[in-house]
């Protein structure tokens, strides 16, 4: 299979690289820069090179620098943001502070001929954010493109099919960005294009079957689209060796318990152990109001929850997780920020009572999930599922959570859930949600004072998940969702919308 090597120095945006060569179905994977060597690269053959972005300065010693060899060993590189002006530094160049030239944002670019710019016009935009720049291009290097701050936006040295660009082709904002990725994978590097989600299945199938082979397998089954597809795809691999735990920790939408057994127990005739936890759950939540803990307190109680069934079943080797990549980027990578931990990749006990933990999408991203689903035969209807937090309603829930709370919650999700359904604008948003919040405001009804809750209607659309625009819904859906809701649930007096784009906001409310 063809490989691109993503080498990570450290940018935001290194998972949408990755992202953006396998939608050209061409195999990315990401590699810190300090983790592989000149000599493995070359043994394992990569077709290309991407170097990513980073937040430091190429010129001092305490950054992310690399073995200057790798520039003249025969495999094509692509430099961005901080990787163009590593590759100039590293072959001679000049690289300086831009100081009253820097640039953020929206940009316009302009570019010369060039095998990395087929296809794409003299003049677009593109997204850019930097501090330094390539003040003098090494020997060897040409200019192919400028902005009027940055007169060093694109280089290339074309004998070596080495290419550097100062912005980045990989977000959207960038215009004609997937084009110049095209070109550089399939003009430059020589790719096919053949890796697809069979592929995926195939080798991974292959993979688990050797990996996990006499060994007892427990999986972590939420009924979302994550761990359903790991739980088939492990299921085709090893067969009865896994046993599915399902916990209904009573942070549950409306009658997904049952709909969950149902499917995975009946249909797909998993070896599938229900655990009804709810009252273990809630006493442990009794007076948690901050939802940091409220998630690491749930993502304990689940590895207690797994530890207590796998001590029923006797010798349990292995856990498996349905974690995604997006989880690995919020939950903090490296030195990055933490935005909010994820009860399967963040806040785990140190200690817990199996010998690994195989996580089989944990780089993937959800789209590409989605896809892994439809290739081992899930039903759309699961595969296309609404997204669901592994703590569920607690982070929905604002402020204290209580059995009341949250059947208040249910009832109210499952009407917006069943308006968007009506409307048919399921495809059209990809996660909607309701949310309970802690504001208590006064209304009417019938002809009496109330002084009951508001929520919250919270619809995002997005590619990725890490970037989110609120979804335009029609008024006329919004109007009948907030009626219903008013009308149908007494302790509800206010309906919301929340018009907040990702970032600022996360996607959850906690």
């Amino acid at each position: 299979m063809e490989k691109i090597l993503v080498l990570d120095f450290g940018g935001q945006y290194n998972q949408l690289i990755a992202r953006r060569v396998r939608e050209h179905h061409v195999y990315a994977e990401i590699k810190p820069y300090n983790k592989i060597t000149v000599g493995e690269i070359k043994e394992i053959g990569y077709k290309g090179i991407i170097f990513t972005g980073g937040p430091n300065s190429v010129y001092d010693e305490k950054s992310p620098h690399y073995d200057p060899v790798i520039l003249n060993i025969g495999i094509p590189i692509l430099g961005i943001c901080y990787g163009d002006q590593l590759m100039a530094y590293m072959a001679g160049g000049v690289i300086t502070s831009a100081e009253n030239s820097s640039e953020y944002g929206k940009t316009t670019v302009y570019v010369k001929n060039s095998v990395l710019f087929k296809g794409v016009p003299e003049k677009s935009t593109v997204w850019m954010s930097h501090t330094d720049y390539v003040k003098e291009v090494p020997a060897g290097f040409e200019i192919i493109g400028y902005t009027d701050k940055c007169p060093c936006a694109a280089m290339c040295d074309e004998k070596r099919k080495l290419y550097g660009v100062q912005f980045h082709p990989e977000v959207t904002h960038s215009e004609f960005g997937k084009q110049m990725l095209y070109n550089f994978l399939f003009d430059v590097c020589g790719c096919a294009g053949d890796w697809t989600m069979d592929n995926f299945v195939e080798s991974s199938v292959s993979k688990y079957k050797k990996e996990l082979s006499g060994k007892r397998v427990l999986l972590a089954l939420s009924g979302g689209v994550d761990s359903s597809v790991a739980a088939v795809l492990l299921h085709k691999a090893i067969g009865d060796d896994l046993t599915c735990v399902f916990v209904d920790h009573g942070l549950l939408r409306k009658d997904e318990g049952d709909f969950v057994e149902a499917t995975f127990k009946g249909r797909f005739g998993l070896n599938l152990i229900r655990v009804n936890a709810e009252a273990r759950f809630l006493s442990k939540l009794t007076g948690v109001t901050e939802p940091e803990q409220k998630r690491k307190i749930i993502g304990e109680e689940f590895i207690r929850v797994f530890e207590d069934e796998a001590g029923k079943l006797g010798k349990i080797n292995v856990l498996v997780q349905g974690t995604i990549y997006p989880d690995v980027i919020e939950s903090g990578k490296g030195d990055s920020a933490v935005i909010k931990s994820h009860h399967n990749v963040g806040g785990l006990p140190d200690v817990i009572a199996f010998d690994e933990i195989v996580e089989p999408l944990r780089d993937l991203f959800k789209d590409e999930v989605r896809a892994v689903g439809t290739e081992l035969g899930i039903p759309y209807e699961l595969v296309w599922r609404q997204p669901f937090p592994g703590p569920g309603l607690a982070v929905r829930v604002i402020g204290e959570i209580t059995k009341e709370k949250l059947e208040i919650l249910r009832d109210a999700d499952a009407i917006f859930r069943e308006e968007i359904a009506n409307a048919k604008l399921e495809k059209d948003t990809n996660q909607y949600f309701a949310v309970l919040t802690d504001l208590r405001s006064v209304g009417v009804k019938g002809d009496a004072r109330t002084y009951g809750y508001t929520v919250a209607l919270r619809a995002v659309t997005t590619d990725d998940f890490m970037t989110a625009e609120w979804t335009r819904l029609p008024y006329d859906v919004l109007e009948r969702a907030s009626n219903r809701i008013t009308g149908e649930i007494g302790m509800i007096t206010r309906v919301v919308y929340d018009i907040t784009s990702k970032p600022p906001a996360t996607v959850e409310w906690e």
